[in-house]
């Protein structure tokens, strides 16, 4: 069936505000963002803690380029990489991006200086989760094309990242969206084997570390992040940051976000209190993970009391972010509104 539209705008509105939460505290201990959890997250008191300029609703770079992926969408009417491409030029060269990871700023200097964008990305092993980070709308697109799904993926990865375990992190985050968009009930035993099949097109060392979530999926978090942070890991890659919890290698902090929606896949804001609880690259995996929960919950089980807070730097605002989610449906569907769930 056709799914509801809300879960499109829930999609964009989940990734934005768990985002959002995940940046107040990035780059914290997993103890310290533990602290956050409790004592704001869970006592609703979160938007009383922001990230110095910004106040709490601020969403990062790993929205930002998820949002104008759904524009380019939106204006052409279509995937179109190239055009995506120049966006992500645009953006940068406008200094609109809050944050933002050094593989994607290398390849935006070869943007500039006329490289393709199927050769700009930065090669291995910079294998970080800046591809992954935004590929949720290509779920939204593709959910009923497994193969145009895998495609479009890898193709607006590679602007950015040509690494290919960055690319299977991307058609895990996407193809996650679309499974979420197309069921009422979340299966991990069939669930993880779906992606795993999927990534394994592009790179079968990642699909071996995503099987291995099946038998992770039921530990609890303080014990299934040891093995997750250690998923894949690759002695050669070199992070930017000296990360206090979760990295931004691309295998483990997708497959953390993965696990914190399987944990809880009926409760949005459980889903992010655990992607933050990592600790690390928290906006990003916070984002991944609500962005799934979004499109599978719909945009009524996200808080509303926290969305009225999202903000990138006092525009693209919830109602903002909304209709374009919504315009994006009716270009996908060719329907403005669709009731069937």
């Amino acid at each position: 069936m056709t799914p509801h539209r809300d879960r499109f705008s829930g999609c964009l509105i989940g990734q934005c505000l768990g985002d959002a939460t995940g940046f107040a505290v990035e780059g914290f201990s997993p103890e310290a963002c533990k602290r956050y959890i409790e004592d704001y997250l869970k006592t609703e008191k979160a938007g009383e803690f922001g990230s110095f300029p910004f106040p709490f609703g601020q969403y990062s770079d790993d929205s930002q380029l998820a949002r104008e992926l759904m524009q380019s969408y939106a204006a052409r009417k279509k995937f179109d990489p190239a055009d995506y491409a120049e966006r992500i030029k645009l953006i940068f060269a406008e200094k609109r991006i809050v944050g933002f990871g050094y593989s994607t700023k290398e390849a935006v200097k070869r943007l500039f200086q006329g490289v393709s964008w199927e050769e700009s990305g930065t090669p291995s092993p910079s294998a970080g989760n800046g591809s992954a980070m935004r590929a949720a709308p290509i779920g939204l697109f593709f959910f009923d094309n497994p193969q145009m799904l895998i495609r479009a993926a890898h193709d607006q990865g590679r602007i950015t990242h040509r690494d290919p375990r960055c690319s299977a992190g991307a058609v895990a985050i996407s193809g996650a969206v679309a499974l979420a968009l197309q069921g009422n009930k979340i299966e991990a035993g069939s669930f993880i084997p779906t992606l795993a099949d999927w990534t394994n097109t592009i790179d079968p060392r990642f699909a071996s570390e995503l099987r291995k979530l099946i038998g992770w999926v039921s530990m609890p978090p303080e014990e299934a992040v040891t093995h997750i942070s250690n998923a894949g890991f690759d002695p050669d890659y070199v992070d930017d940051e000296e990360w206090k919890g979760m990295s931004a290698y691309v295998i483990s902090s997708v497959l953390w976000s993965l696990y914190a929606f399987l944990r809880t896949p009926d409760d949005y804001w459980e889903t992010i209190c655990t992607a933050v609880s990592a600790g690390g690259d928290t906006d990003t995996t916070a984002a991944m993970a609500g962005a799934i929960s979004g499109a599978f919950l719909g945009i009524d089980a996200i808080p509303s009391r926290m969305t009225s807070y999202l903000t990138d730097r006092g525009t693209w605002k919830f109602n903002d972010l909304v209709e374009l989610a919504h315009r994006c449906y009716e270009i996908k569907t060719g329907s403005s509104e669709n009731f069937s769930r």
